[in-house]
């Protein structure tokens, strides 16, 4: 039964849509499963927190530049694009396949926050370059003005399924030097691969490549963006870095949790590397709030 605080509304034009919305927190998230899975726009509070390059995202055949796309079964890429496993080598894209895989309604709520159970399973395409019968739950609920993405992480194969998922979320924002509320006291910088201590602030201004920051133990992140929006990640145990990258001249910085750094495949390192048992989920879970701060 529909109530008037939670709405979950499917629609369909070029790409079928759903939109969660919560009236009394003025908070709504759009979202495309045939795109990934992907939340496209995220409101929390009145504020809109995400970026999106509109042409990417119309575009079946490009990368969706915005949003926060799903990174599955790795984040970041693999070297000169393929990797080895069991033997054999398989070419697989940088953030792996669950991002460019049409994801299909599972089931939607409006008792208790607004919600979308979101599903993708393996099929021949992902299979050709990862080879593990997989499935994938995510459940997006909006409630008391907070986005919560929980996820299933199900292997469906007879062997241990490696893995190590992340998001890629673009936020909106001008600014590029940025304080970041974190425990984190290095980070890894990428365009030169060398670590660094970590201040609490870091200009991504003039950095084609990303940052990662390495030793967090609070597995939350707070951030201003324009206009005095504070966003506030909180996330499970197992999203061991965060990493951050922007573009020269485009208004967003992405901060994005991963469980493990990318090129991990490669290295068939079993220290980083998530093994799901066969036959096994590993649940995992991240939290997006926002809220405004009034100069004082």
């Amino acid at each position: 039964m529909m109530s008037s605080q939670y709405q979950v509304k499917i629609t369909k034009e070029q790409y079928q849509m759903v939109e969660l919305s919560e009236a009394s927190t003025r908070s709504s998230v759009l979202l495309c499963p045939e795109r990934g899975g992907i939340a496209l726009q995220c409101r929390l509070n009145g504020y809109e927190l995400f970026y999106l390059d509109e042409a990417t995202f119309l575009d079946p055949s490009a990368n969706i530049r915005g949003g926060n796309p799903i990174l599955f079964p790795i984040s970041g890429p693999v070297e000169d694009g393929e990797y080895e496993w069991d033997g054999r080598t398989y070419r697989m894209k940088q953030h792996g396949v669950a991002r460019t895989e049409a994801w299909e309604i599972a089931d939607t709520s409006e008792s208790n926050g607004a919600s979308v159970t979101l599903r993708l399973r393996s099929n021949e395409r992902t299979l050709e370059a990862f080879p593990f019968q997989f499935e994938l739950l995510f459940t997006y609920t909006l409630k008391n003005g907070a986005l919560t993405i929980d996820q299933e992480y199900r292997n469906l194969s007879d062997r241990n399924m490696p893995m190590y998922p992340g998001f890629h979320p673009y936020f909106a924002t001008n600014r590029k030097n940025i304080p970041y509320g974190t425990d984190a006291t290095t980070y890894l910088d990428y365009n030169d691969h060398a670590e660094k201590p970590f201040h609490g602030a870091l200009d991504l201004d003039g950095m084609p490549e990303s940052a990662a920051l390495l030793n967090a133990v609070k597995p939350e992140i707070s951030f201003p963006l324009d206009s005095g929006i504070t966003v506030m990640l909180s996330y499970s145990d197992s999203f061991k870095y965060v990493v951050l990258w922007s573009v020269e001249g485009k208004p967003f910085v992405c901060v994005e949790p991963w469980m493990a750094l990318g090129g991990e495949l490669n290295l068939n390192r079993q220290a980083e590397l998530v093994l799901v048992p066969a036959g096994e989920t590993v649940p995992a879970q991240l939290t997006i709030q926002a809220s405004h701060t009034k100069n004082s």
